[in-house]
């Protein structure tokens, strides 16, 4: 991709995180945006249709600066480092995630969290036939774990009192695994 081109892009995901991080994400418009990126609105809409899917872009790419990398998942005792780093990116960014899962109109931004881990969870083909232990087409293996690590993910978000990432993603395990406390193989 043009340099130029990453560059608007980031300054406009960096936009987006430091006026969230003020205001709120749904209190600001393109137009605050594409201001404090120092570009103006017809250049942001040549860049993102709106700001959910700036918001999906900058998400991503925290994610993958944080070190959660989905697709790293590797299956040993215990919930997997990649598993861990992811939600503790979501936690550092609770306020972002959590009226993506819990307001209107993030639909996009869901549905592109959806993909991402359905299609990791695809990757890991071998492994989950191994977990889950029956023979179901892995699409449908993949789909339901995402639907659980993402219901997980919802309860873990909106608790008064959140517990810290590495408990969410115990109790992530634990349900992939079937049993409280289970080791894979086990």
């Amino acid at each position: 991709m043009d340099a130029r081109i990453v560059r608007t892009r980031r300054s406009l995901q960096e936009a987006l995180f430091v006026l969230a991080r003020e205001r709120g994400v749904d209190e600001i418009s393109v137009s605050d945006i594409a201001a404090r990126a120092g570009i103006n609105r017809s250049t942001f809409y040549q860049h993102y249709s709106d700001k959910e899917t700036l918001l999906a872009d900058a998400l991503d790419l925290m994610a993958q600066e944080a070190g959660a990398d989905l697709d790293a998942i590797e299956f040993d005792a215990g919930p997997p480092r990649a598993l861990v780093r992811f939600l503790e990116h979501v936690e550092e960014h609770a306020d972002m995630y959590l009226r993506v899962f819990t307001e209107p109109g993030y639909g996009a931004v869901l549905a592109r969290l959806r993909l991402r881990m359905r299609e990791a969870i695809r990757g890991l083909a071998p492994q989950v036939d191994e977990i889950v232990r029956a023979e179901l087409p892995v699409d449908v293996v993949a789909a339901g774990i995402t639907g659980m690590v993402l219901g997980v993910m919802g309860e873990w978000l909106g608790m008064e009192r959140r517990p810290p990432a590495a408990t969410a993603a115990e109790w992530v395990w634990r349900i992939v695994l079937g049993v409280p406390g289970a080791q894979p193989g086990a």
